[in-house]
């Protein structure tokens, strides 16, 4: 699999206000509308769900991920029939759909 050198701001930019799937350092994963990203790389999240070892775990609501735990982030897979997230995906390209930070 070829991997792509992204530079992340732009890349996160394009992401905000789509839903993403964040996995931590330690395993966890949350999914949730991207509202923001700082320039630190903090990460907030609306309408967050956690999901541990592929398995949901829960409804969070609104979370801020500390930069430092993240592992990656990545576009989350699209559900059939979703036209509004298609239209999304076709504005940001070809560009890779997932940025390995840690």
């Amino acid at each position: 699999m070829a991997q792509f050198i992204v530079n992340p701001k732009p890349f996160l930019a394009d992401l905000t206000g789509r839903i993403v799937r964040v996995k931590l350092k330690w395993g966890m994963e949350y999914q949730g509308k991207l509202a923001s990203v700082d320039s630190y790389m903090n990460v907030q999240l609306t309408n967050t769900e956690e999901f541990m070892e592929g398995e949901f775990a829960g409804f969070l609501g609104e979370v801020l991920i500390r930069c430092n735990n993240v592992l990656y982030i990545k576009a989350a897979p699209l559900d059939e029939g979703d036209e509004e997230d298609e239209k999304n995906d076709a504005d940001v390209g070809a560009k890779p759909a997932a940025m390995q930070m840690g």
